[in-house]
């Protein structure tokens, strides 16, 4: 307990003399530990919300066949797996995405929402999915007592009744498949969970109403034991259905989000690594002050490794301090997040699912232990350096002061960022930018390490040279005699301005390309999209009684579909389109399509997935039949990140048998007022989908999918608010620090004649030079990290590429900013330090 005592007593003193400096070394692992929480958090509550909602509508089956797109799968289908020795059990599903009300664009107060309605026969569900089957106003299930579930009787969800703020007994009114129906509510899916908006009706009035007759979208199976069970099953499936298991659904429903949450949790990593270069600035500053305390504990008996002991508990204590606050800011963090934007941290993947957040214990543990290990590793280096500085050196002020011919070592530093740029051109791991997360690593360690060797060789011609005014000169030869104190003083302004740096231009090359890639595909003057109707849309006479429309000059219909190709991903779309194809190419080719194609193109996404390219010839299943198509080109697409396939109209027509059409661009005729031509197209819409119809001019889609885009990226923009916030900070902390350690060669400089405004000056240009040195080099660093997050990181975590586009007067400010608050600090704390006590701090030495 003894040998503690000096330990607690400069620990408190050091919190005691420099809290802020101290605060701020918290702060910044606090923040990094924070984001990561949070993230953390945020997303897994989404995850299990997401999960539990579709389990609802999956009902728990074994194994579940479903159609590869909304076209759904002949019934025969039915008898023929029902008669497979390895179904014991099977339940016939009809699913459909409808709607109630008036959806809304984001921003109006039209009242209204999406679910899907599901038709089955309740006593084959009753043996597969007991959950879909619904209770009575009396909590019977209604089986055994067939005319309850026919005619007019729906079941709810409890989301959905309390979405709708429906009871038993009220009327509801839906539109699926391009039909408008009204049922009665029988009563709720008690079974159903929190989360899922579902809705059930008999199977046979789900074909009648909405047009699905012999059609069937989803065949659930209960399974008899046996390994080979499954694989009975998809032997026996025809080309336009796939066997959709459990693990491939969950697998779906994390690969949504997967990319984004990783990318927002690998960034808050580098902000925990940015944090660490703050601790080691801040406890290397901390060692260079106070050498002759150790010096005189060294002297007194205290042991080297009792000082390592020492400058390592107090790097405990700040990570221990940063963790603790780190995970309560993060709590809080996730749950304001939720509250605000949801749980996908605005990025719209499960804007079905209410996350409820939960406290997980063992990823506090984890990333408070991060956060601990982060400041452990920033305390080492200086801890070992005081211990091998001699007591009879520090007790003179002599421990730093390195010589001045002796050149800093700029090869490992190098190496470094050598590893980070090969690691930059490494392929995606487990689907996932991992190397390129390390490379930026690498690059930010190697950027920092090499600060002293780049100082020497940047001031090496001033120092030369020399110069005739006296704060110049002094200010010149102090940074280019001590670069081991410049590169100190450097590490916490790259770290912090190279993060900075890169996430701004990122964020900024993101949103420009989003800008110009949306005024590239959006050339029509008024554009219609027929939400929740994927299983069908506008009929053909209702598509010409809109082309009739006074004020129209030309329109063009399309028909938009999900085709699911892999059961573990996400469905691509498939986009049928006439006239010309107003898409942002990549790549494209004029080779003719080989006999039996269809000539196609295909998303940015899509190639990247599935590995298709321009010139070739895939298969796709399109209206239930395997199809041939000649990838013709590559166009840029940021909507559709799981892909999407491009193909004529008419081809499309052609091959499926189907007519209809759920957009529609059109063009206005000279002085045609929008507003009104918009009036008489909704008011030329089947009532069945007016609830469902959007309209929107280029200029309002633009800016909401601008919103949509500054949403999603909220977290990052408070981090990179965040960093500069510390950065400066750290840059005001750093020089104040470094200047009060000074006060010896300042008391000499007075002794020696320099009058007290020169050494102001030479402290000002001092810190404006470094900051200047710092900032540029940040600067040059986050450009570079920023090229691994364009080129390397978004390709491989969203499968799309952006063009670089740098924000200069973002980029200028801060650079101006960091040199001001670097020269400025300078002086002030030069201030302090030129005061009478500076003169006595050389007496000891005479």
């Amino acid at each position: 307990m003894h040998s503690w005592v000096p330990t607690r007593w400069l620990i408190a003193g050091e919190w005691r003399a420099h809290p802020v400096r101290m605060g701020l070394a918290v702060l910044a692992i606090a923040v990094g530990v924070a984001l990561g929480f949070a993230v953390h958090l945020v997303n897994s509550a989404a995850l299990a919300s997401f999960g539990r909602a579709v389990a609802s509508v999956q009902g728990r089956a074994d194994v579940s066949v479903r159609a590869r797109s909304a076209a759904g799968l002949n019934e025969a289908l039915y008898p023929k797996l029902a008669g497979l020795r390895h179904v014991q059990a099977i339940s016939p599903v009809v699913e459909l995405p409808a709607s109630w009300g008036k959806l809304a664009r984001p921003g109006s107060e039209a009242r209204g929402g999406r679910f899907t309605l599901i038709g089955l026969d309740p006593l084959r569900a009753m043996a597969v999915t007991p959950g879909l089957v619904g209770l009575s106003r009396a909590g019977q299930s209604g089986v055994g007592s067939r005319p309850q579930w026919q005619g007019d009787a729906i079941w709810l969800s409890p989301a959905l009744l309390r979405t709708t703020g429906l009871q038993p007994g009220a009327k509801f009114t839906l539109t699926a498949a391009g039909r408008q129906a009204r049922f009665t509510v029988m009563g709720r899916l008690a079974a159903a969970g929190d989360e899922a908006q579902i809705a059930v009706i008999d199977i046979a009035e789900a074909q009648w109403r909405f047009g699905q007759l012999s059609r069937l979208h989803r065949l659930d199976l209960k399974l008899a034991e046996g390994a080979g069970a499954r694989a009975a099953v998809a032997a026996a499936l025809p080309a336009d259905a796939v066997l959709a298991t459990p693990e491939a659904e969950a697998s779906r429903a994390d690969a949504l989000s997967r990319a984004y949450r990783v990318n927002l949790g690998m960034l808050a990593l580098v902000a925990l690594l940015t944090g660490g270069f703050l601790v080691w600035s801040a406890q290397a500053l901390s060692v260079a002050r106070r050498r002759p305390q150790f010096a005189l504990l060294g002297v007194l008996g205290l042991p080297r490794a009792g000082l390592v002991r020492q400058l390592l508990a107090e790097g405990l204590l700040l990570g221990l301090a940063g963790a603790v606050l780190g995970v309560t800011l993060g709590y809080g963090l996730a749950t304001l997040v939720v509250e605000q934007f949801g749980g996908d941290l605005g990025g719209g993947y499960f804007n079905r699912a209410q996350a409820r957040l939960g406290f997980d214990l063992v990823a506090a543990l984890g990333f408070g232990g991060l956060g601990l290990a982060t400041a452990l590793a920033g305390s080492i280096a200086p801890a070992l350096a005081a211990a091998r500085t001699a007591p009879a050196q520090a007790l003179k002020g002599l421990g730093d002061a390195p010589d001045p011919a002796q050149a800093p070592r700029a090869w490992p530093s190098l190496a470094l960022l050598a590893a980070g740029g090969l690691a930059a051109l490494g392929p995606p791991l487990f689907g996932l930018p991992l190397l390129g997360y390390v490379a930026m690593a690498l690059l930010l360690a190697g950027g920092v390490a090499l600060m002293p060797a780049l100082a020497r060789v940047a001031l090496a011609p001033l120092a030369r040279a020399g110069s005739a005014w006296l704060p110049l000169d002094l200010a010149v030869r102090r940074l280019w005699g001590v670069p081991q104190a410049a590169g100190l003083a450097l590490s916490g302004i790259v770290a912090s301005t190279a993060l900075m740096v890169a996430m701004a231009v990122m964020v900024a090359s993101f949103r420009q390309s989003v800008d110009d890639w949306l005024v590239a595909v959006l050339p029509s003057d008024l554009y219609l999209h027929l939400e929740a109707a994927e299983a069908g849309g506008l009929a053909p006479a209702d598509q010409a009684r809109l082309a009739q429309v006074p004020g129209l000059a030309s329109v063009r219909f399309q028909r938009v579909i999900s085709v699911r190709i892999d059961p573990a991903r996400p469905a691509v779309s498939v986009m049928a389109q006439s006239g010309d194809h107003n898409m942002p190419l990549i790549t494209s080719t004029d080779a003719p399509a080989p006999a039996g194609t269809t000539r196609t193109l295909i998303s940015e996404p899509l190639a990247w997935l599935y590995g298709w390219r321009v010139g070739e010839v895939h298969s796709l299943v399109i209206g239930g039949q395997p199809r041939r198509l000649f990838v013709a080109g590559t166009w840029r697409d940021y909507a559709r990140q799981w892909g999407a396939v491009m193909l004529p109209l008419e081809d499309y027509r052609r091959l499926t048998g189907d007519v209809s059409a759920t957009e529609a661009a059109f063009e206005l005729q000279p002085g045609a007022d929008a507003h009104t031509v918009q009036n008489a197209l909704q008011a030329a819409l089947p009532a069945a989908v007016q609830g469902q119809a959007q309209f929107g001019r280029p200029a309002e889609m633009r800016a909401v999918a601008l919103t949509i885009f500054d949403r999603s990226f909220a977290v990052t923009y408070a981090l990179e608010a965040m960093a500069i916030i510390i950065g400066l900070i750290g840059v005001a902390t750093s020089f104040s620090a470094q200047v009060l350690a000074r006060m010896r060669e300042f008391g000499m400089l007075r002794h020696v004649g320099v009058p007290r405004r020169q050494i102001l000056q030479m402290l000002g240009l001092e810190g404006a030079g470094l900051g200047l040195i710092g900032a540029l080099s940040g600067l040059s660093l986050g450009l570079v990290m920023a090229l691994v997050l364009v080129r390397v990181v978004n390709p491989q975590s969203f499968h799309w590429t952006m063009d670089l586009a740098l924000p200069w007067p973002l980029l200028a400010g801060l650079v101006a900013a960091l040199v001001a608050c670097a020269g400025g600090t300078a002086v002030i704390a030069g201030r302090r330090a030129l005061s009478g006590q500076a003169l006595l701090a050389v007496r000891a030495d005479w």
